[in-house]
């Protein structure tokens, strides 16, 4: 398959007239315009070729949930995502006690890196129980736990080694030492907490690097007290971000990319079991949650993670201003590389995996390859 004369958007977050030729499920080569053919070549002038949607925070969709008890959630997850355009994701978890996380873990486990047809799982996000009550969130109290260094391990080694990132609140006792040891084995993620700047200073010195849903779950920034949004700043790789319109303001998203700088930006959609759905009551981590026009919320009004798919947060990113290659950069580029899986996938690049959009002038799918196969 050649696709032709599309605006390439290249792994240096670039976009270049160039043609584009797929061969057993990789980019075989990136080529100057108009100087690839064959019987197979498809005219994609005026459009965008851009790398599938990588999320590698996200919950559930289309009903289903990652941390349901059932291979069929993850399936549905799977081809729910890879229509939208997102050809990989992190399946990420809740606060749950080690029993619940080793039954999902086991569930997971034969799914990573499995080719379906649909978005690939290519890692775990283990998003809790490590967490601060007092920033819960959405997440059931009852399973929050002081960092377990020893807990870890047993679930990485469970993993295989999927787990892509563990998500710690810096400020709770033992966490500094459990920093120092997870982070020689996966990415470390600030989230859930009540840190100060110095308390995630000292997160990010003992090998912390990524900063959870920036803004939500974490004290604000003040001019006095920066806090974890402070030191972000200062030390993190990167920062996730979700662009909803509901977790932040569309100022603060601007802001975001030109305070970080678009390399250091993941857009994710966090999204539960309630994207691709209609409005309605859905759960998530065992608690009920509403979901009205988009919103998803418990009961007492707080957020339950989002209700739009990672393709939808990245439009929605461009509406509110931030310029289409650092937002497209944000979904694709960055966070690849934030969970170490750049090499393999992520942009448009000869030798990766053939995991292409082509998008239109309104930045929907009208083309979507996943590892070379195409699905639309």
């Amino acid at each position: 398959m050649i696709l032709k004369n599309g605006l390439v958007f290249t792994e240096d977050a670039r976009f270049v007239l160039a043609d584009v030729e797929i061969a057993d499920g990789k980019i075989a080569q990136v080529a100057a315009p108009g100087t690839l053919d064959g019987p197979d070549a498809v005219d994609v002038s005026g459009k965008y070729v851009t790398p599938g949607f990588v999320d590698i925070h996200i919950h559930g969709s289309k009903g289903s949930d990652f941390c349901d008890a059932g291979a069929e959630h993850i399936e549905t997850m799977s081809a729910y995502l890879g229509g939208e355009g997102v050809t990989a994701f992190c399946g990420t978890t809740m606060a749950f006690d080690e029993p619940i996380l080793t039954n999902i873990f086991n569930i997971a486990k034969p799914y990573i890196n499995k080719e379906n047809g649909g978005a690939v799982l290519r890692g775990i996000n283990m998003e809790g129980p490590f967490f601060n009550k007092a920033k819960k969130g959405a997440q059931a109290e009852k399973y929050i736990v002081d960092p377990e260094i020893e807990m870890f391990d047993r679930l990485y080694e469970l993993s295989g080694g999927a787990i892509k990132l563990i998500d710690v609140a810096p400020e709770l006792p033992g966490a500094v030492p459990f920093i120092e040891r997870a982070s020689k084995k996966c990415v470390v993620s600030i989230a859930h907490t009540t840190a100060n700047y110095d308390q995630a200073k000292a997160a990010f010195a003992a090998g912390a690097s990524h900063v959870t849903h920036l803004f939500n779950a974490m004290p604000p920034f003040n001019h006095r007290d920066p806090g974890v949004v402070g030191a972000a700043s200062d030390d993190a790789a990167h920062v996730e971000m979700i662009s909803d319109g509901i977790h932040l303001h569309p100022a603060v998203v601007r802001s975001v990319f030109r305070w970080f700088g678009a390399e250091r930006v993941c857009l994710i959609s966090d999204s539960m079991r309630a994207a691709g759905m209609p409005n309605g009551v859905y759960s998530l981590g065992g608690q009920t949650v509403y979901m009205t026009d988009g919103k998803a919320t418990l009961e007492d009004g707080t957020i339950a993670g989002s209700a739009t798919c990672l393709a939808e947060c990245f439009r929605r990113a461009v509406s509110f201003g931030v310029p289409l290659d650092a937002a497209l950069r944000a979904a694709t580029i960055n966070p690849a590389q934030a969970v170490g899986l750049f090499d393999e996938l992520g942009s448009i690049t000869a030798g990766k995996r053939a995991d292409i959009l082509v998008l239109d002038e309104t930045l929907h799918p009208e083309k979507i390859f996943i590892g070379g196969v195409q699905t639309k």
